[in-house]
């Protein structure tokens, strides 16, 4: 299960918004079993259908959680006009089975939709996400 700070995900759902028509990126920084902050990151292939994160922007992130005693629990992007499921390239370039992998659908106009998978050698599950409402880090 991941453990978000409603706060956190509504910065990150604000950032996917902002970044249209493009996808938005970035980590989540858990600390305690608490996904406390989100780090943007520059989608440097600016595509609405994939992402590239910048190889400086990637270090400069987690040496920052590591200075607040967080770790890496996610990674996190926007698909802007497909549903909230991980796509064949996603899948592909999930290297990670030890982290989470969130996606937030602006598909609907009207609403978003976050979903969370862990993905291990291109096998995805969904993973329940749980809202809390606790201080947050940014």
């Amino acid at each position: 299960m991941l453990v978000i700070n409603r706060t956190v995900l509504e910065a990150v759902i604000a950032q996917a918004r902002e970044e249209l028509p493009y996808e938005a990126c970035g980590y989540l920084a858990e600390k305690n079993g608490l996904v406390e902050a989100a780090i943007s990151l520059t989608n440097i292939d600016k595509a609405a259908d994939h992402f590239s994160l910048d190889p400086a922007e990637q270090f400069a992130a987690i040496k920052a959680m590591r200075g607040q005693g967080q770790h890496l629990r996610a990674v996190y992007h926007s698909h802007p006009e497909t549903p909230a499921r991980p796509s064949l390239e996603d899948i592909r370039l999930a290297y990670d089975p030890e982290i989470s992998y969130v996606i937030i659908s602006l598909a609907d106009p009207e609403r978003f939709e976050v979903k969370s998978f862990r993905i291990s050698q291109g096998q995805v599950s969904s993973e329940e996400i749980q809202l809390v409402d606790e201080p947050s880090l940014g």
